[in-house]
């Protein structure tokens, strides 16, 4: 990744980092235990309504879950944002962070067994993740069994924030490729070696394949199923859920997707984040326009 010289940063960019840089800088001083809860309170009660948040969360459920109550779409409004926030004072924790997670090794669920037989045979593992709890939660944890993971992501378009931003995940577990052609190429590279990678599904792709998510048609990527059949990779959805303590972590790893046609086993992922995300509502990014419709951004 080409990094800008400082003064192609345009302004805006360096006040927005700056902003993030002294919030963070005074959230540092708390104690972790307050810290994290202090930034959950600040993008629920600050960040969320100045960046629209809100709105985007009560429309996204007025299409996923009319039948909610006022009540409980107000408190969402509210606990979504608080959610985001803790997760980022968590990946700025660093090892406060990671230390937590390697401690209590939090890993279960019906997916375990095959995660341990895959890492046994050297065999390769795309990761179905997804924008809910904390998805550096499942990173933590692999990497305290000895699995490191890999992960593609897409730089921020905010330079200045990158230049930190990227460095505080790559503490938690690498390698990571960015995306473009160099990123992809050693992307491949390390899966077809018997890699363990995280790839995301869970936002709306131009390009990708009409499912079903809340019962409503949106377009599903369809990479971490055709990299699986390819590779001959075991595929299975992972998620780091939130605890009511708001502080520690379950790390559920779900039922292995069977080998079929990409769009079975991508709808087969969107059913099993469904049913997660309806027992744990506000753990979900509903910030992302993930039912788009023509000619909308």
């Amino acid at each position: 990744m080409s990094e800008k010289d400082d003064d192609t940063i345009s302004l805006g960019d360096r006040l927005a980092n700056g902003t993030f840089l002294a919030i963070m800088g005074l959230a540092r001083i708390l104690p972790y235990e307050r810290r994290v809860p202090a930034m959950g309170w600040f993008f629920a009660r600050f960040l969320g309504p100045v960046a629209g948040w809100r709105k985007r969360i009560r429309e996204n459920l007025a299409k996923a879950r009319p039948d909610l109550d006022d009540r409980e779409i107000a408190r969402l409004t509210r606990a979504v944002p608080d959610n985001a926030g803790r997760s980022l004072a968590e990946i700025y924790s660093g090892q406060e962070f990671i230390g937590r997670i390697h401690g209590a090794d939090p890993l279960s669920g019906p997916g375990l067994p095959a995660l341990e037989q895959a890492a046994a045979a050297g065999r390769p593992v795309i990761l179905a993740v997804a924008h809910f709890g904390n998805y550096d939660a499942m990173r933590a944890a692999l990497t305290g069994r000895g699995w490191p993971v890999g992960a593609l992501y897409r730089p921020m378009n905010n330079e200045a924030f990158n230049r930190h931003y990227i460095p505080a995940m790559q503490a938690i577990a690498e390698p990571m490729f960015p995306r473009g052609r160099s990123g992809l190429a050693a992307m491949l590279r390390f899966l077809k070696g018997g890699g363990w990678l995280s790839l995301g599904y869970d936002q709306f792709d131009d390009n990708g394949a009409v499912l079903r998510f809340f019962g409503l048609p949106t377009k599903t990527v369809l990479t971490p199923a055709e990299l699986a059949i390819r590779y001959d990779a075991l595929i299975l959805p992972i998620a780091g859920i939130r605890q009511p303590d708001g502080l520690s972590f379950r790390v559920e790893v779900g039922e292995p997707i069977a080998h079929s046609d990409p769009e079975t086993m991508m709808q087969t992922l969107n059913d099993h984040l469904e049913n997660q995300v309806r027992q744990h509502m506000e753990q979900w990014f509903w910030i992302h326009r993930r039912w788009k419709e023509r000619g909308s951004r």
